[in-house]
């Protein structure tokens, strides 16, 4: 056996690194990446914001509690949010509103003339919406190499090209084989492996949760005139889309959520041509050409709730998975949570009981 190590973590995009930048004073800890560097699927293809709605209700205690920690490490920009209806849909941006106001999120209706104030060239069958200003953009990288960083000067071992090709659980802990043949021990073994969760879970014996990848689309697009650096968030109360402006161009996307594979996610040529033609129906500004197309796998359980975790039936398997579209701008509570967990310390102000394992029964 190669090594051994109190805990091993399993993924190093965003989930993965927080974990153990927040363990790595507590514990000897190891993270395993499959590929050939941290954050090459779901953290580096984030569309790149923070938005208390975004994940619905009961994911946001997460990001609430997650706002204070992302503004002092300066990875947050003033953005604001504008989620719009047609005509007709008056009803659902009220709704959208009560909805969020009852929990705490600073929202207000806009009428039809403070929209078109925010959004130009906006064609006039938008007439309704709801404006959330605490919305931010995310330096996703930026802040998943800090937590890489955290957790390298603290001690944790990464080591990537090292995909988990087996686990088994004896009297000593567990018992891990690499993908490149090299062996290592641990106490517990962390599930943070995003779109490939119920596989690694698998793989140690554990009951997969019915932890499901769905494919994001988004494209870097210029338009005529360039979007204003002014521009929100704008997002579509039906969801259908949603787009932001990325230093003159413009980021959109259809908001699919295309059943895949666990997979090295590719952009289709059908979804970018929905999201231009979504766009056009919007903006009246055309999409002069697509510059960048990109695509990534979130990854939701069955309620549509984060996974944080013992497993029930096997106390050395920890889930922190299930963190669909939100995982980056919930990245600091979920680590403390998760942390407090695995360590069985009161830590954080998040209630974890939401997000237990052993809410899907057995």
């Amino acid at each position: 056996m190669d090594a051994r190590f109190d805990i091993v973590i399993v993924g190093a995009g965003m989930a993965g690194a927080s974990l153990a930048a927040r363990l790595a004073d507590h514990a000897r800890v190891l993270v395993i990446e499959a590929e050939e560097r941290p954050g090459y699927h779901a953290t580096g293809r984030s569309a790149a914001f923070w938005t208390e709605s975004y994940g619905g209700p009961r994911v946001k205690p997460l990001t609430t509690a997650s706002g204070p920690e992302l503004q002092r490490l300066g990875v947050l920009t003033p953005r604001g949010a504008l989620t719009i209806g047609r005509t007709g849909q008056e009803r659902d941006i009220a709704a959208f509103a009560e909805t969020y106001s009852a929990v705490g999120i600073d929202v207000s209706i806009l009428e039809a003339p403070e929209i078109a104030a925010r959004i130009p060239d906006l064609r006039p069958e938008w007439t309704c919406g709801v404006l959330e200003p605490s919305t931010c953009d995310i330096d996703v990288a930026a802040l998943h190499q800090h937590y890489l960083v955290e957790a390298r000067k603290a001690g944790v071992a990464l080591w990537s090209r090292a995909g988990l090709a087996a686990a088994e659980r004896g009297p000593q802990g567990w018992s891990l084989t690499l993908a490149d043949g090299r062996r290592l021990g641990c106490d517990v073994l962390v599930n943070a492996a995003g779109a490939w969760a119920d596989t690694v879970a698998s793989r140690a014996g554990a009951r997969p949760l019915g932890i499901a990848p769905y494919r994001r689309t988004i494209a870097q697009v210029a338009i005529e005139p360039a979007a204003p650096d002014t521009l929100p968030l704008v997002l579509d109360v039906a969801g259908q889309f949603y787009f932001k402006p990325e230093n003159g161009r413009l980021w959109l996307s259809p908001h699919d959520e295309t059943p895949s594979a666990p997979c090295d996610a590719a952009a289709e040529e059908i979804d970018v041509a929905l999201a231009v033609d979504r766009f056009e129906q919007v903006v009246d500004r055309p999409v002069r050409r697509v510059e960048h197309r990109w695509a990534g796998l979130r990854s939701f359980a069955p309620d549509r709730l984060p996974v944080y975790g013992f497993d029930p039936a096997d106390p050395a398997f920890f889930w922190f998975a299930g963190q669909g579209g939100f995982g980056i701008q919930t990245a600091p509570a979920a680590a403390e949570l998760g942390a407090g967990l695995l360590l069985g310390r009161a830590w954080g102000e998040v209630d974890p009981a939401p997000f237990a394992p052993d809410r899907f029964g057995r």
